[in-house]
């Protein structure tokens, strides 16, 4: 696996020779209701991080999974919500770019908290985003945190709401249902050629993707506002002739006092981040990684276009 991937112009076709299918689907919901699991487990590997934080997604990240002769690309956008910093104008632009631009879209949300303000609010502002004709499916996950009759009641508020071309019951963490929703998208998308080899599973930079695993395990050592005020971008990727590969990154904060935060006492803190990204990043590329980090202060990043570009969002949007 080398250190960025790109779109080939033809991604090839089953052996068997059927008719190929291919498409982006969209997961778009409010923070924290399970896009990324969701993503992770129809794709079966971890190309999304997965945090109990919310607006912990950025980009829009492309997993890639396949259903028979079908090609699935899913886009993990960020989480809707309402944006009150350029970086979280940017973050929700992307993940309404990348719902006005799937073939399917689904919205997911989550069984024990509901039809939320939140949900309403997405539910409208899809009325007036969303083309028409534009199939959009409802996946109400979580489910094995409330009894069935809250469960009918919920998918019939909803679907009063919105007209939903089919709704599913999931659990993204357990799999419960995933595999019904992976063949209904399979079963609905246009046909045509792949876009993408059969094997490959994402179509981020493999660097960016590295920058992302840190991220998490910053995010979940970190507490309160800080994991939203920094970022990671991998600065080196050397791959080695004995079969390893040396990975620098730079962790970005905006204050000196963050920077100590993320350092800990001694370099704790940063030196067990580190050991936890090695560990996923090992597994992930199926190689030795040695992984080293640096922790900068940014007082400015967060207005940066150059940070913003190497999160995959467009900078403009923050306006």
């Amino acid at each position: 696996m080398t250190s960025d991937t790109e779109t080939p112009e033809s991604g090839g076709t089953p052996d068997n020779g059927a008719p190929t299918k291919a498409g982006f689907v969209a997961l778009i919901g409010e923070p924290n209701a399970g896009k990324s699991t969701l993503l992770n487990r129809m794709v079966g590997s971890k190309v999304s991080i997965v945090t109990h934080k919310v607006q912990t997604t950025r980009s829009r990240v492309r997993g890639i999974a396949m259903e028979g002769s079908a090609q699935i690309v899913f886009v993990d956008t960020p989480g809707l919500f309402r944006p009150r910093r350029r970086l979280d104008r940017a973050m929700v632009a992307a993940a309404w770019g990348g719902a006005a631009d799937a073939d399917i879209i689904v919205l997911l949300i989550e069984a024990h908290r509901g039809l939320t303000e939140g949900v309403q609010a997405i539910i409208d502002s899809m009325r007036d985003r969303i083309p028409r004709g534009q199939q959009v499916a409802l996946a109400i996950n979580k489910i094995d945190r409330v009894k069935a009759e809250v469960l009918l009641a919920l998918s019939q508020k909803l679907n009063d709401s919105f007209p939903f071309s089919e709704t599913f019951m999931i659990s993204a963490e357990k799999g419960y249902g995933v595999d019904r929703l992976r063949q209904w998208i399979a079963a609905e998308l246009p046909s045509g050629p792949w876009f993408y080899p059969e094997d490959q599973i994402a179509d981020l930079p493999m660097r960016q993707i590295a920058a992302e695993i840190t991220r998490e395990k910053l995010t979940l050592r970190l507490h309160e506002e800080l994991p939203y005020q920094l970022t990671v971008e991998t600065e080196k990727w050397e791959d080695r002739k004995d079969g390893s590969t040396r990975i620098d990154q730079i962790i970005y904060v905006a204050r000196d006092g963050h920077k100590g935060i993320v350092l800990g006492n001694r370099g704790e803190t940063v030196k067990g981040v580190g050991q936890a990204a090695r560990v996923d990043l090992t597994e992930f590329l199926g190689r030795p990684v040695h992984l080293f980090l640096q922790v900068k202060v940014r007082p400015n990043w967060l207005e940066e276009p150059e940070r913003y570009s190497e999160m995959g969002l467009d900078f403009k949007d923050g306006n």
